[in-house]
């Protein structure tokens, strides 16, 4: 069973939360709560549904009501970065927030996105991101994330494919100048891939298709599939990947690392990992992989 915190809340409870709209699929709350249990702090993690024209108001109010930190999700990672008073190196390099801190200079914001991306590619499907050839779907607030990194982990091509294609020719033009060595394309590939990445929101909802238009590149062209969505756990493109003889795997990896690095951001203290994959693999799966 996930680990339960046992302190009673009071009026000396840290409260941290995740916004994002949808929220109600969301693990964030315990994982983190398992963790706070796990080091005995007097800690809460909560989830609210914010729409992004309220964004600013929610991020204002959980720092006047003394939240030690806040997880920002789809679709408020681009919006959030004009929305704090500090910047760590992280949201700078990635252009993207999805963890604040509250704290003496204000709310600073931080990206733990990208580091667990490519941490959750190498562990769950054991690819080295340098020297591989990349589909990447998406050029929202976590797309751009994925792309600067992938481009930063040095592959050899990145594809762009993203339904607004100017927002994905920006991210093009942005790794040229960046990462001249990387060679970066607007579109469907030709050839084969070792990686389908999949950076949209496109196989949360029940009723939502696949992200990949598989006329336009098939499943069989690449031996691996990522998609970010970890509930559902099988979305609509890793069952047709699973099919095609593909190896898959969903976005818990990336959630347990960036998750991970915000606790740590948050109390100073070394996160619980092993408790913290855990208590994600039982409220995802039903029961913690063995």
């Amino acid at each position: 069973m996930p680990q339960t915190n046992s302190t009673a809340i009071n009026a000396a409870t840290r409260l941290c939360a995740v916004f994002g709209s949808p929220i109600r699929h969301s693990a964030s709350p315990a994982m983190h709560n398992a963790a706070f249990a796990e080091l005995g702090l007097n800690w809460r993690y909560l989830a609210f549904e914010v729409e992004p024209k309220n964004l600013r108001a929610a991020i204002k109010g959980a720092r006047a009501m003394n939240f030690a930190g806040i997880n920002l999700t789809v679709p408020h990672k681009l919006l959030a970065v004009d929305m704090v008073d500090t910047l760590d190196a992280s949201a700078k390099k990635w252009g993207a927030v999805n963890t604040i801190l509250f704290g003496e200079r204000g709310a600073t914001g931080f990206n733990t996105d990208a580091d667990a991306i490519a941490t959750s590619v190498r562990e769950d499907l054991q690819i080295n991101l340098r020297g591989a050839k990349v589909l990447l779907l998406g050029a929202g607030g976590a797309g751009r994330t994925a792309a600067l990194k992938l481009a930063a982990e040095n592959v050899a091509e990145l594809f762009l494919v993203n339904r607004t294609q100017s927002k994905a020719n920006e991210i093009a033009d942005e790794i040229k100048k960046q990462f001249p060595s990387v060679k970066i394309f607007v579109g469907f590939p030709k050839s084969k891939m070792d990686l389908v990445l999949n950076a949209t929101s496109l196989g949360l909802k029940p009723d939502d298709a696949s992200p990949l238009d598989e006329k336009l590149f098939s499943m069989k062209n690449t031996g691996a599939v990522y998609d970010m969505i970890y509930r559902p756990a099988e979305t609509p493109l890793l069952a047709a990947a699973k099919k095609s003889g593909c190896r898959t795997a969903n976005g818990l990896g990336m959630l347990l690392h960036q998750g991970a690095k915000a606790f740590e951001i948050w109390t100073g203290k070394t996160a619980p990992l092993a408790v913290m994959r855990r208590a994600l693999e039982e409220n995802v799966y039903g029961s913690a992989k063995s």
